[in-house]
């Protein structure tokens, strides 16, 4: 019987096997009319992360992963796959089986509706303007490091930590985390942020993770985790979501990343896109029991689709310019926020984002008044790679920024686990 308490490991082989469960209990006569065995419709054959009916294109993400590989635990007796109607009757999250019957389409495919097209997330002439990306730290810098550790025990040290890191961020989970990033000014660095705990998230975890772009306002966010073409965006998904849809209709209308991460943009890089309250809230309750973590890259403050994200999320990411106005400004913001429910800037940490090599600010000073307002501060520090822009390869971070955004995805994590 799968463990209510572990439900991801289910809704993973879900993601993997399903298909073929599906494929074997259909006939030809159910596969003509595009009907899943559950009477569910299916997105046309094609690349998942272009959505249905779109050859398959280049993925995301680029090179290989630099973090440790996580631990595989073995899997419990009870995890062991099963029947697909004795899974759908015990498993409270998965829809139940029903006979195979003619449906109508989803609402975004209905008569008179726009199905939008694939668009590209940047003009190919202008990709073409960008410069080899480089390394986050110099060569001579990595190069003393790895001197100092042959002769050291850092290096043993640094194992230790990394183990008990990966330790919290692989806990399971009974319920989706829903993790919001914002920031009070644009040039905070809250995409970068979120795309570092997404990767993070991903790797770590054996579950699968969302990211979702709630700022359609031209957001980065496709273009750091490396997407080439979008084609549904969150407001199209609000229209299309039904409860009795399985997690691989749902991943047929997202942008899929490595590591088992998948993307829901909020826009096609079109001025004047919006996003609705209602949409969005729909778009988050429906997805929330297909997902492990939830990283969502929301509008800066005080933009009600970012109130929103942050009251219903179970942690908050605040980023914010390590400059003295940056502080000024934030600190101002947890002042209000202490006036909200505890558990608000309790669940709150403060990323301070180093985006020149000397910001001319005490970082530890800062810090310490930040923490009096309740909330937690983390230091993001300077990165040649992340500051210049663009796809984030992980393999050219530096070492201390990857050590920064996994203890960032570690503390989120566990105060995520602490609000039910």
């Amino acid at each position: 019987m799968p463990n209510g308490d572990n439900w991801q490991s289910d809704v993973l082989r879900d993601l993997r096997g399903g298909a073929a469960q599906q494929q074997s209990a259909q006939g030809p006569a159910a596969q003509a009319q595009g009907t899943s065995a559950a009477g569910a419709p299916q997105p046309p054959q094609g690349d998942p992360a272009q959505g249905p009916g779109v050859p398959a294109q280049g993925q995301g993400g680029h090179g290989t992963s630099p973090y440790p590989a996580p631990h595989q635990p073995s899997a419990p007796a009870e995890a062991q796959p099963q029947a697909p109607q004795a899974y759908a009757a015990q498993q409270p999250h998965a829809p139940q089986p029903r006979a195979p019957q003619p449906q109508a389409r989803p609402a975004a495919q209905g008569p008179g509706a726009r199905t939008p097209e694939s668009r590209p997330v940047m003009d190919k002439t202008l990709a073409g303007a960008g410069l080899k990306p480089r390394h986050g730290e110099p060569f001579a810098t990595r190069a003393l490091r790895a001197a100092r550790r042959t002769v050291s025990s850092s290096a043993a040290r640094e194992v230790a930590e990394t183990t008990a890191t990966a330790e919290v961020l692989q806990q399971a989970v009974t319920t989706g985390r829903q993790i919001a990033v914002t920031s009070i000014r644009g040039g905070a660095g809250k995409s970068t942020i979120a795309a570092l705990l997404g990767t993070t998230y991903a790797h770590y975890r054996h579950d699968p993770v969302l990211l979702v772009e709630a700022d359609p306002a031209l957001g980065t966010l496709p273009l750091r985790l490396g997407a080439e073409t979008l084609r549904w965006t969150t407001g199209d998904v609000a229209g299309i979501v039904e409860p009795q849809m399985s997690l691989l209709d749902v991943t047929g209308y997202l942008v899929q990343l490595p590591d088992n991460a998948w993307l829901l943009p909020g826009s096609q890089g079109q001025i004047g896109a919006m996003l609705d309250l209602r949409s969005y809230e729909k778009v988050m309750v429906s997805l929330r029991r297909y997902f492990g973590v939830t990283v969502v890259d929301c509008e800066t403050l005080p933009a009600e689709v970012a109130r929103v994200a942050l009251s219903a999320s179970q942690a908050r990411v605040l980023a914010v310019p390590a400059t003295l106005e940056g502080v000024s400004s934030t600190y101002a913001v947890l002042e209000w926020m202490r006036g909200l429910p505890r558990h608000v800037i309790a669940g709150t940490v403060v990323v301070l984002t180093e985006t020149v090599p000397h910001s001319g600010l005490d970082l530890d000073k800062a810090a310490e008044k930040l923490k009096a307002t309740g909330a937690s501060v983390q230091v993001l520090p300077y990165d040649r790679h992340l500051a210049a822009g663009g796809v984030i390869r992980t393999e050219l971070l530096a070492q201390p920024t990857r050590l920064a955004a996994t203890r960032l995805a570690a503390q989120v994590f566990e105060l995520s686990q602490q609000r039910r």
